[in-house]
Protein backbone atom coordinates (compact mmCIF):
# COMPACT_ATOMS: atom_id res chain seq x y z
CA UNK A 1 0.00 0.00 0.00
CA UNK A 2 1.10 3.57 -0.88
CA UNK A 3 2.39 5.94 2.15
CA UNK A 4 3.17 9.36 1.97
CA UNK A 5 6.42 11.08 2.10
CA UNK A 6 7.66 12.92 4.73
CA UNK A 7 7.28 16.21 2.59
CA UNK A 8 3.79 15.28 1.06
CA UNK A 9 0.81 16.57 2.72
CA UNK A 10 -2.39 14.53 2.92
CA UNK A 11 -4.40 15.83 -0.27
CA UNK A 12 -7.75 16.46 0.59
CA UNK A 13 -10.00 15.68 -2.39
CA UNK A 14 -13.45 18.14 -2.88
CA UNK A 15 -16.25 17.03 -5.14
CA UNK A 16 -15.32 18.96 -7.49
CA UNK A 17 -12.50 16.41 -8.77
CA UNK A 18 -15.95 14.65 -10.33
CA UNK A 19 -15.93 15.86 -13.80
CA UNK A 20 -19.72 15.11 -14.70
CA UNK A 21 -20.89 16.38 -11.28
CA UNK A 22 -18.83 19.51 -10.48
CA UNK A 23 -18.15 21.04 -7.32
CA UNK A 24 -21.28 21.10 -5.68
CA UNK A 25 -22.63 20.72 -2.19
CA UNK A 26 -24.74 17.64 -2.96
CA UNK A 27 -23.27 15.30 -6.11
CA UNK A 28 -24.90 11.93 -7.31
CA UNK A 29 -23.08 9.39 -10.06
CA UNK A 30 -23.95 5.98 -11.18
CA UNK A 31 -21.43 4.17 -12.78
CA UNK A 32 -21.39 0.93 -14.93
CA UNK A 33 -17.96 -0.51 -14.71
CA UNK A 34 -15.35 2.70 -14.59
CA UNK A 35 -14.28 5.55 -12.60
CA UNK A 36 -12.55 8.24 -14.36
CA UNK A 37 -10.75 9.97 -11.93
CA UNK A 38 -9.44 6.75 -9.72
CA UNK A 39 -5.79 6.98 -10.11
CA UNK A 40 -5.73 9.70 -7.22
CA UNK A 41 -7.70 7.21 -5.02
CA UNK A 42 -4.61 4.76 -4.48
CA UNK A 43 -2.46 7.65 -2.24
CA UNK A 44 -4.05 8.30 1.07
CA UNK A 45 -6.37 11.69 0.87
CA UNK A 46 -8.99 13.19 2.63
CA UNK A 47 -12.79 13.65 1.27
CA UNK A 48 -14.28 16.87 1.92
CA UNK A 49 -17.40 15.70 2.38
CA UNK A 50 -19.73 12.64 3.37
CA UNK A 51 -19.53 9.72 1.26
CA UNK A 52 -22.01 7.31 0.59
CA UNK A 53 -20.71 4.55 -1.80
CA UNK A 54 -23.69 1.47 -2.73
CA UNK A 55 -21.51 -1.08 -4.37
CA UNK A 56 -23.01 -3.40 -6.59
CA UNK A 57 -19.82 -5.06 -7.93
CA UNK A 58 -16.50 -3.51 -7.06
CA UNK A 59 -13.80 -6.37 -6.34
CA UNK A 60 -11.19 -5.39 -4.04
CA UNK A 61 -10.02 -3.85 -0.76
CA UNK A 62 -9.68 -0.07 0.36
CA UNK A 63 -9.00 1.12 3.64
CA UNK A 64 -10.91 3.59 6.16
CA UNK A 65 -8.28 4.86 8.49
CA UNK A 66 -6.46 1.78 9.36
CA UNK A 67 -9.49 -0.26 9.10
CA UNK A 68 -9.57 -2.55 5.40
CA UNK A 69 -12.71 -3.40 3.99
CA UNK A 70 -12.98 -6.19 1.35
CA UNK A 71 -15.16 -4.87 -0.38
CA UNK A 72 -18.99 -6.66 -0.79
CA UNK A 73 -21.16 -6.96 -3.31
CA UNK A 74 -24.62 -5.20 -2.66
CA UNK A 75 -23.27 -3.11 0.87
CA UNK A 76 -23.12 0.38 1.03
CA UNK A 77 -19.48 1.92 2.20
CA UNK A 78 -19.88 5.47 4.39
CA UNK A 79 -17.26 8.05 5.56
CA UNK A 80 -16.62 11.65 7.00
CA UNK A 81 -14.89 14.23 5.91
CA UNK A 82 -12.05 13.91 8.37
CA UNK A 83 -10.90 10.30 7.70
CA UNK A 84 -8.10 8.69 5.91
CA UNK A 85 -8.75 6.94 2.89
CA UNK A 86 -7.18 4.91 0.29
CA UNK A 87 -7.99 1.76 -2.50
CA UNK A 88 -5.35 -0.84 -3.03
CA UNK A 89 -5.61 -0.76 -6.45
CA UNK A 90 -7.68 0.28 -9.28
CA UNK A 91 -10.73 -1.65 -10.26
CA UNK A 92 -14.08 -1.45 -12.34
CA UNK A 93 -17.13 -0.32 -10.27
CA UNK A 94 -20.52 -0.93 -10.91
CA UNK A 95 -22.67 1.25 -8.51
CA UNK A 96 -23.99 4.96 -7.23
CA UNK A 97 -21.96 7.05 -4.84
CA UNK A 98 -22.88 10.12 -3.37
CA UNK A 99 -21.66 13.24 -1.34
CA UNK A 100 -23.00 15.59 0.61
CA UNK A 101 -20.74 18.70 2.08
CA UNK A 102 -21.43 19.61 5.84
CA UNK A 103 -22.82 23.17 3.98
CA UNK A 104 -25.34 20.88 2.54
CA UNK A 105 -26.44 19.32 5.76
CA UNK A 106 -26.17 22.29 7.54
CA UNK A 107 -29.10 23.71 5.49
CA UNK A 108 -32.68 24.73 7.77
CA UNK A 109 -33.95 22.40 5.15
CA UNK A 110 -32.09 19.20 5.63
CA UNK A 111 -31.19 19.61 9.60
CA UNK A 112 -32.88 16.50 10.51
CA UNK A 113 -30.38 14.76 8.24
CA UNK A 114 -27.14 15.47 10.09
CA UNK A 115 -28.44 14.04 13.32
CA UNK A 116 -29.74 10.43 11.57
CA UNK A 117 -26.99 7.58 12.81
CA UNK A 118 -25.79 6.88 9.65
CA UNK A 119 -24.21 10.35 9.23
CA UNK A 120 -23.06 10.77 13.22
CA UNK A 121 -22.11 7.03 13.00
CA UNK A 122 -21.51 6.81 16.84
CA UNK A 123 -20.41 3.01 16.16
CA UNK A 124 -17.70 4.36 13.80
CA UNK A 125 -18.52 1.82 11.59
CA UNK A 126 -18.16 1.91 7.74
CA UNK A 127 -19.71 -1.05 6.18
CA UNK A 128 -23.20 -1.48 5.77
CA UNK A 129 -24.62 -4.94 4.44
CA UNK A 130 -27.80 -5.46 2.55
CA UNK A 131 -29.95 -7.80 1.99
CA UNK A 132 -31.19 -8.33 -1.31
CA UNK A 133 -34.72 -6.43 -0.10
CA UNK A 134 -32.73 -4.05 0.86
CA UNK A 135 -30.46 -3.43 -2.11
CA UNK A 136 -32.97 -3.00 -4.45
CA UNK A 137 -34.54 -0.56 -2.23
CA UNK A 138 -31.36 1.49 -2.15
CA UNK A 139 -31.06 1.21 -5.75
CA UNK A 140 -34.47 2.24 -6.40
CA UNK A 141 -34.11 5.43 -4.27
CA UNK A 142 -30.39 6.43 -6.09
CA UNK A 143 -32.16 5.93 -9.62
CA UNK A 144 -34.86 8.50 -8.44
CA UNK A 145 -32.55 10.70 -6.74
CA UNK A 146 -30.17 10.72 -10.02
CA UNK A 147 -32.82 11.26 -12.46
CA UNK A 148 -34.15 14.50 -10.51
CA UNK A 149 -30.30 15.43 -9.83
CA UNK A 150 -30.14 15.90 -13.47
CA UNK A 151 -33.94 17.60 -14.15
CA UNK A 152 -33.60 21.02 -13.11
CA UNK A 153 -37.00 23.02 -12.04
CA UNK A 154 -38.39 24.85 -9.24
CA UNK A 155 -39.61 21.50 -7.62
CA UNK A 156 -35.90 19.91 -7.76
CA UNK A 157 -34.50 20.80 -5.19
CA UNK A 158 -37.76 19.69 -2.19
CA UNK A 159 -37.62 16.22 -4.73
CA UNK A 160 -33.93 15.57 -3.52
CA UNK A 161 -34.60 16.70 -0.26
CA UNK A 162 -37.62 14.45 -0.22
CA UNK A 163 -35.71 11.23 -1.87
CA UNK A 164 -32.25 11.93 0.73
CA UNK A 165 -34.21 11.74 3.55
CA UNK A 166 -36.26 8.59 3.12
CA UNK A 167 -32.62 6.83 1.82
CA UNK A 168 -30.68 7.98 4.23
CA UNK A 169 -33.72 7.29 6.96
CA UNK A 170 -34.39 3.78 5.86
CA UNK A 171 -30.19 3.12 6.21
CA UNK A 172 -30.16 4.56 9.24
CA UNK A 173 -32.59 2.14 10.89
CA UNK A 174 -30.66 -0.74 9.14
CA UNK A 175 -27.47 0.69 10.69
CA UNK A 176 -29.03 0.14 13.88
CA UNK A 177 -30.45 -3.16 13.55
CA UNK A 178 -26.85 -4.20 12.42
CA UNK A 179 -24.99 -2.20 15.60
CA UNK A 180 -27.40 -2.92 18.31
CA UNK A 181 -29.81 0.24 17.92
CA UNK A 182 -26.80 2.70 19.05
CA UNK A 183 -28.78 6.07 17.86
CA UNK A 184 -27.73 8.95 19.10
CA UNK A 185 -29.66 9.82 22.39
CA UNK A 186 -30.93 14.21 22.41
CA UNK A 187 -29.55 14.32 25.59
CA UNK A 188 -25.99 14.14 24.06
CA UNK A 189 -26.05 17.80 22.46
CA UNK A 190 -23.60 18.60 24.67
CA UNK A 191 -21.26 15.82 23.85
CA UNK A 192 -21.91 16.19 20.63
CA UNK A 193 -20.82 19.77 20.44
CA UNK A 194 -18.10 19.32 22.57
CA UNK A 195 -16.78 16.45 20.31
CA UNK A 196 -17.41 19.08 17.26
CA UNK A 197 -15.25 22.03 18.56
CA UNK A 198 -12.76 18.88 19.36
CA UNK A 199 -12.76 18.02 15.61
CA UNK A 200 -11.66 21.56 14.89
CA UNK A 201 -9.42 22.70 17.00
CA UNK A 202 -7.33 19.62 18.13
CA UNK A 203 -4.42 20.74 17.05
CA UNK A 204 -3.94 24.05 18.96
CA UNK A 205 -6.27 23.43 21.37
CA UNK A 206 -5.41 20.59 24.30
CA UNK A 207 -7.43 21.76 27.35
CA UNK A 208 -10.43 21.16 28.51
CA UNK A 209 -11.11 25.19 29.40
CA UNK A 210 -10.65 26.38 26.18
CA UNK A 211 -13.34 24.29 24.48
CA UNK A 212 -15.50 25.40 27.18
CA UNK A 213 -14.95 28.56 26.75
CA UNK A 214 -15.89 28.24 23.08
CA UNK A 215 -19.14 26.39 24.58
CA UNK A 216 -19.73 29.32 26.87
CA UNK A 217 -19.81 27.27 29.79
CA UNK A 218 -17.40 26.35 32.63
CA UNK A 219 -15.09 23.57 32.46
CA UNK A 220 -16.06 22.29 35.47
CA UNK A 221 -19.67 21.69 34.14
CA UNK A 222 -18.75 20.50 30.91
CA UNK A 223 -16.26 17.54 32.76
CA UNK A 224 -19.74 17.01 34.63
CA UNK A 225 -21.86 16.34 31.75
CA UNK A 226 -18.89 14.64 29.21
CA UNK A 227 -18.18 12.20 32.07
CA UNK A 228 -22.02 11.37 32.91
CA UNK A 229 -22.82 11.50 29.03
CA UNK A 230 -20.05 9.11 27.40
CA UNK A 231 -18.66 7.21 30.44
CA UNK A 232 -14.74 9.28 29.89
CA UNK A 233 -13.42 11.99 31.14
CA UNK A 234 -13.78 14.88 29.01
CA UNK A 235 -9.70 15.41 28.45
CA UNK A 236 -9.75 11.59 27.44
CA UNK A 237 -11.71 12.88 24.64
CA UNK A 238 -9.23 15.27 23.41
CA UNK A 239 -6.25 12.35 24.19
CA UNK A 240 -8.32 10.16 21.78
CA UNK A 241 -8.43 12.56 18.84
CA UNK A 242 -4.79 13.47 19.21
CA UNK A 243 -3.95 9.60 19.44
CA UNK A 244 -6.35 8.70 16.07
CA UNK A 245 -4.45 11.47 14.34
CA UNK A 246 -1.40 10.34 15.41
CA UNK A 247 -1.94 7.08 14.64
CA UNK A 248 -3.23 7.63 11.12
CA UNK A 249 -0.52 9.63 10.35
CA UNK A 250 2.21 7.47 11.35
CA UNK A 251 0.55 4.52 9.35
CA UNK A 252 -0.09 5.98 6.57
CA UNK A 253 2.71 9.31 6.05
CA UNK A 254 6.96 8.98 6.14
CA UNK A 255 6.88 11.91 8.11
CA UNK A 256 8.83 11.80 11.11
CA UNK A 257 7.94 11.72 15.19
CA UNK A 258 9.07 15.15 15.51
CA UNK A 259 7.41 16.37 12.21
CA UNK A 260 4.37 14.94 13.83
CA UNK A 261 4.73 15.91 16.82
CA UNK A 262 4.58 19.72 15.93
CA UNK A 263 1.90 19.64 13.64
CA UNK A 264 -0.61 17.88 16.10
CA UNK A 265 0.66 21.28 18.17
CA UNK A 266 3.53 19.65 20.77
CA UNK A 267 5.82 21.69 21.85
CA UNK A 268 8.45 18.87 22.21
CA UNK A 269 8.60 15.73 20.12
CA UNK A 270 9.79 14.54 23.62
CA UNK A 271 6.77 15.41 25.34
CA UNK A 272 4.51 14.12 22.86
CA UNK A 273 6.01 10.37 23.08
CA UNK A 274 5.83 10.30 26.60
CA UNK A 275 2.23 11.27 25.81
CA UNK A 276 1.76 8.65 22.83
CA UNK A 277 3.47 5.97 24.96
CA UNK A 278 1.05 6.43 28.06
CA UNK A 279 -2.31 6.35 25.76
CA UNK A 280 -1.38 3.52 23.68
CA UNK A 281 1.35 1.46 25.79
CA UNK A 282 4.12 1.88 22.58
CA UNK A 283 6.29 4.89 21.48
CA UNK A 284 4.87 6.05 18.06
CA UNK A 285 8.41 4.46 16.52
CA UNK A 286 7.16 1.00 17.98
CA UNK A 287 3.41 1.28 17.10
CA UNK A 288 4.71 2.30 12.92
CA UNK A 289 7.24 -0.56 12.95
CA UNK A 290 4.46 -2.99 14.48
CA UNK A 291 1.53 -1.33 12.23
CA UNK A 292 3.08 -1.77 9.10
CA UNK A 293 4.39 -5.44 9.68
CA UNK A 294 0.81 -6.99 9.99
CA UNK A 295 -0.10 -5.26 6.79
CA UNK A 296 2.65 -6.11 4.64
Amino acid sequence: MYTLSSKQSIPVYTSERNPEAGNKPFTIVRSEGALVYEEDLLIPHRKAYHLLVFVKHNPGRHWVDMTPYERRDNALYFTAPHQILVKEAPTPFWGTFLTLTDEFLGLEQNASLQDLPLIQNPQNRHELLLTEADAAFVEEMLIKLHTEYYRPGEWQHRMLTGYLTVLLTHLSRLYTEQFNGAETAADKLLLKAYQAKIEEGFREMHEVGQYAALLHISAGHLSEVVKTQSGQPAIKHIHARLVLEARRMLFYTQQSVKEIAFDLGFAEASYFNRFFKRETGHTPAEYRTTIRKMYQ
